[in-house]
Parts: structure tokens; sequence; C-alpha cells
């Protein structure tokens, strides 16, 4: 016997419908809805500005290609000194009480730096001549009209007139110009002891467009500085790439002041000494000949072979295949010597050189 089985589309199309049905109705009953601070935690996005160093989730892995300045050790040091020499330049810049505190060195790409500068604001683009680049030095609108402020006698205890929209005046430019090549000429101070750079004030602009310096991907190093003149003051952002380190990161790597790494002294001594002391084994070449090789395999027991050298011809010393100089063969004593006649060739100097 048989059973009739119905295969129509319908009746295979009701059959799987009915199982999922029945376990979306199961998801549904056990989902959990996530709010916004769980998913901002989850992504690594709750975290602020100042917790840069703890970032987890997507946002780590987005800022894993920026080099920590962590790495350069020698920079906070650099940096320190900076904040000391501006404190004392600006005191006598102003001839008021100034105050300069480092609050804090971070890693950021360029562009998002150009996007986060708070406008109204000049920034100063300088060349670093001996390392061939250049940096960016931004000054914000609060230090720039405290500084026109304090230069032009205005009264302690006010605070400075701003007037938002408007361009910055020639006297502003030419006032924080000044205050810029100051701090340029401390940074200059600040790096002497590492390596001489000088830094030269290439421009100043008000569109951040106008101040690229590097690529919007590449990395860099920021150093917020601020800058307290009791009542007023402001904020100094150094911008230095990657790039224009480059040239300089061996000695930024030194965890103090002239340290140097894969070198030992003692050992360089040491090595130096037995060197000077090495035997080395020197041959008298006093002629050479090409003879066919049937000639050769010819040759017999008291066979000669006659030289193109006489009595007064010169010898060559050799070092293996370096040749060194050339001498006279004679007799001292019941040895037979040379006496050199020629100082050492340029390839024997060169060898010398290189195994030194």
């Amino acid at each position: 016997m048989s059973e009739d089985v119905d295969t129509s589309p319908e009746t295979a199309a009701a059959g799987w419908t009915e199982p999922k049905a029945a376990s979306a109705e199961g998801l549904i009953g056990s989902e959990r809805i996530l709010n916004q601070d769980e998913i901002d935690s989850l992504l690594g996005f709750d975290l602020s500005d100042d917790e840069v160093a703890e970032r987890t989730g997507i946002r780590a892995i987005i800022n894993s290609a920026l080099v920590s300045y962590e790495r350069l050790p020698m920079l906070e040091i650099v940096f320190d000194r900076l904040v000391r020499l501006m404190t004392t330049s600006l005191r006598n810049f102003t001839s008021d009480n100034v105050e300069v505190s480092l609050d804090n060195i971070s890693s950021i790409r360029f562009g998002d730096y150009l996007n986060s500068i708070p406008l109204p604001a000049i920034l100063s683009v300088f060349r670093a001549e001996e390392l061939n680049n250049y940096g960016l030095l931004t000054v914000d609108s609060n230090l720039i009209y405290s500084i026109v402020d304090v230069l032009l006698g205005g009264r302690r205890g006010t605070a400075a007139m701003r007037i938002e929209g408007r361009p910055y005046t020639t006297i502003e430019r030419v006032l924080v110009q000044r205050m810029v090549e100051v701090v340029l000429a401390d940074a200059r101070e600040a790096f002497e002891p590492l390596t001489p750079v000088s830094f030269t004030l290439d421009r100043l602009e008000t569109n951040p467009r106008f101040a690229a310096i590097a690529r919007p991907a590449n990395a860099a190093i920021l150093v917020k500085l601020r800058i307290d003149m009791e009542d007023r003051g402001g904020r100094i952002e150094l911008l230095l790439p990657y790039a224009t380190l480059e040239p300089i990161r061996k000695m930024l790597l030194q965890q103090f002041m002239g340290e140097k790494f894969g070198r030992d002294n003692i050992w360089e001594s040491h090595l130096a000494t037995e060197l000077w002391t090495t035997s080395m084994e020197v041959r008298a070449v006093l002629d050479e000949q090409q003879i066919p090789l049937q000639r050769v395999l010819d040759l017999k027991v008291g066979d000669t072979i006659m030289l193109n050298a006489t009595p007064d011809s010169l010898v060559e010393l050799r070092a293996g295949a370096i040749p060194l100089t050339r001498g006279r063969m004679g007799r001292r004593n019941s040895h037979i010597a040379v006496r050199v006649e020629a100082p050492l060739t340029p390839h024997a100097r060169q060898a010398v050189t290189r195994s030194q």
C-alpha cells in the first residue's frame, strides 16, 4: 500500500515557515536591548580626551597606528626645559608676572588636529632648518588679546576686550609674531643640549587649510602649553610631525642625556688593543709568471723556472691578496730580510682603516 503525499509548493512553504516563526519568538523573548551608554562603552567612545591611554574597543583599533610619544622619552626633558625657558623669556617680553605650565603631550593625526583648532586663532608655520621640515605653533584668541592688552598697557583686573568675527589687525599680528619668535628662540635653546636645531618663522596664517605642513593621516606630537598672566592668559599649542623628528629619533630614544646605544667604551678599547697586537702573515713575492697548464703538468724534479728578477729588483710585500708595500731583499745576520722602501699602498691603508 502507498499513501499519497502532498508535495505541492504551498505545503512545503508552510512547513518551513512554522519552525522559523517559533524560533524567532524565542529570540525575541530572550533578547536584551543595549542603551546608549553600554553601546559607547562597548565601542570605546565613552572616554574623555584625558583618558587617551586607556582607550579600548574600536577606538583603540582606529588609533593603533599612532606612535605614542612615550617611546621618545627625551621629548619630555626637552619640553620641560622649554617651559622653564619660556617662563623667563615671556616675563622679560611682557614685563609682567607670567607662569607657563605644560598641560599634556599627546599623539594625534595632523588632519584631526586641524579640524579641532578653535577659531579664531593665529597659526604660525615655522621651519626646522637642520631637520629640513616644518612645525606648527597655534596661539588661541584668549592669549592673542591678552598679549596685545599687556604690551599696549592695559589695566590689570579687567578682561581684554574681544570683538569676535573680525580679522586680526596688523598691530595684533605683529605683536603675536614677536611673541612667537621669542617662543621659537626658547625652543631652539631647549633642543641645544640634544642637537642644534634652528627654528625660523615662515609665515602666519588664520585659516587652518593654509597651514598644512603634512598629510592629514600623518602622525604628529602635540604639546599644549598654558600661559597665565595673573587674571589673563591663554594657550599655545606646538605641533611637530613625526617626519620632522625622524632625523633625531635615535637621540630622542635616550633615557637620559648622553646615553649611547650599542657601544661599550671598555670593549672598544680592549678590541683596539688586541688588534694592534694581532700577528699577520706577510709574504714577499719575488716574481709572478703565467705558465700554460700543459707545461706545469710536465714539470719534473730538477726542472728550473727562470724568474724575471735581478738582485736589484724590488720585492712586493702582500697580506693575502692585498699589496702592502715594496722593498729590497738582503740578508741580516743569518736571516733573509726585506728592507721597506715605499709607504703603504692606498689599498693597504683602506684595509687597516676598515679593521680599526
